[in-house]
């Protein structure tokens, strides 16, 4: 079982996610598909990092602001091109655009959540979108990646 760490020991968990994820075109029409097979959810590193994420809700670093009930956290503002959030959320978030696109991890840490749609898993936006994060049907902990760490919070 893994224990609560720090936010650098999170970082290098991120880091060969990163890595991997550099390759994904975010404007492709398999976007999410290129995601799941440059970094596999059920595979080891991603397990790992989900695992480590879960069990570090609770720490100061990872969630540590809170806003109309979703919790939040910048975990990387530069890792190999992205920033990294964490948000653990139930209800819909702020609109907001894509510059650079968004890859998203998200896990189910509560009921059978689904993110705008989509069940646990990779979800990932292309470059100009625009959507209001929205999690249905439970409690989902997801990790996004934004390219160059680009994005516009929108009026809603």
């Amino acid at each position: 079982m893994t224990q609560t760490m720090t936010k650098e020991q999170f970082t290098e968990l991120l880091r060969p996610v990163a890595e991997a994820l550099r390759a994904v075109d975010v404007d492709a029409a398999d976007a999410g598909a290129l995601a799941e097979k440059a970094a596999p959810f059920a595979s080891a590193t991603v397990v790992a990092l989900r695992v480590a994420a879960i069990a570090n809700i609770g720490s100061e670093w990872l969630l540590p602001k809170a806003q109309n009930g979703i919790r939040f956290g910048r975990v990387a503002k530069e890792l190999l091109g992205f920033s990294v959030d964490a948000v653990l959320m139930d209800v819909p978030g702020p609109r907001h655009r894509h510059p650079n696109g968004e890859l998203d991890l998200c896990m189910a840490t509560g009921g059978d959540p689904r993110f705008d749609g989509k069940p646990a898993g990779w979800v990932v936006y292309g470059k100009g979108s625009v959507h209001v994060p929205t999690v249905r049907g439970g409690q989902m902990l997801i990790l996004y990646f934004l390219p160059g760490g680009a994005i516009e919070f929108l009026a809603n």
